[in-house]
């Protein structure tokens, strides 16, 4: 690997001294909407409200890994069973034909070890988009966009226009209506990522999900039903992606602040997330479903050794934590 991509442990994380009061206000704010929004369409999350599939499988962690890699969950080969949710990002319970981002979380179980919220670690949980960048370089972009969408198309468009000005606002529309609208391909073939880095160890990473050939071709369009697209596949094969890590290298080409920079490091491949065939659809499984809708999927319910890091995912904690009591999840 060129020294200019070596992975590096000289990563930093910048706090502001008001940080725990600015996120304490953006969870108020989505405590507000997920009550709102609950009180529409019953007891849920503030965002990926609508789950699609759940599923259960293994995570294969391989050996012979580089030192970046070779830390945490990753430290030695071992199979672990995980738990997988499926769901669109949205705050409502909307059509799946309607453009979405899309949510890939999983729960590592039998975890040991510290958690990156003290105590005992519970699960390493990934929760994973098909972006590899995320929407907004801060969080409080991304809280000020998602307060307005839930208020309707005009309020949305009246915010942009505020926000970024008469040149700046419709080119932030375009962008926002590209986002949202890129071709997704179904959850067996589509890649997912993180967006926003992870500490392993004394490193910092990035991860992604990449789907086996096996899984077969992606979707060509949109669907009704992006759930039952998936369970489709899943009854009649195993599904697998190869689960992979990309290291910070520096400041200046994988910033850990703004998850808005995509990261041009190599990705390695470090384990194996297998869904054996199963019956989404029969009763044991529906049964696993309402557990796993009412179970907690957050970053940051993970090993200290992979600490969620940067603007956004220190955000999350306070809002996904507030969502969590909102639901009665914790």
């Amino acid at each position: 690997m060129p020294q200019s991509l070596t992975p590096s442990t000289d990563w930093k994380e910048q706090i502001a001294p008001d940080e725990d009061q600015l996120y304490a206000g953006y969870g108020k704010q989505f405590a507000e909407l997920q009550a709102r929004k609950s009180k529409k369409y019953g007891n849920g999350r503030a965002l990926h409200r609508k789950q699609l599939v759940a599923a259960q499988g293994q995570l294969e962690v391989l050996g012979g890994l580089p030192a970046f890699a070779q830390q945490g969950l990753f430290a030695k080969a071992a199979s672990y069973p995980v738990w997988v949710r499926l769901s669109n990002g949205g705050m409502d319970h909307a059509s799946d034909r309607k453009p979405d981002i899309r949510g890939f979380s999983f729960r590592v179980m039998g975890v040991q070890g510290e958690s990156a919220l003290g105590g005992p670690c519970k699960s390493q949980d990934f929760a994973l988009i098909n972006q590899e960048v995320f929407a907004f370089p801060q969080s409080g972009e991304f809280v000020d966009f998602v307060v307005a969408a839930s208020k309707g198309g005009g309020a949305l468009i009246k915010h942009l226009f505020a926000r970024y000005g008469l040149l700046g606002g419709p080119a932030r529309l375009v962008q926002t209506i590209k986002t949202f609208a890129k071709p997704f391909s179904g959850f067996a073939a589509q890649t997912m990522f993180s967006a926003a880095p992870i500490a392993c160890g004394p490193y910092a990473v990035r991860v992604r999900l990449v789907p086996a050939a096996a899984n077969g071709a992606g979707v060509q369009g949109t669907q009704d039903d992006w759930g039952a697209e998936f369970s489709g596949r899943l009854k009649q094969k195993a599904l697998q992606w190869d689960l992979q890590l990309q290291p910070y290298v520096n400041e200046a080409l994988t910033p850990i602040e703004d998850a808005s920079v995509n990261w041009p490091t190599p990705y390695t491949t470090v384990a194996r997330l297998t869904l054996p065939a199963q019956d989404t659809g029969s009763a044991a499984a529906q049964a696993f479903a309402k557990e796993a809708e009412a179970a907690v999927f957050d970053p940051w319910q993970a090993m200290a050794a992979h600490r969620p890091l940067g603007d956004v995912m220190r955000a999350r904690k306070a809002v996904y934590f507030v969502s969590q009591q909102g639901r009665g999840a914790v």
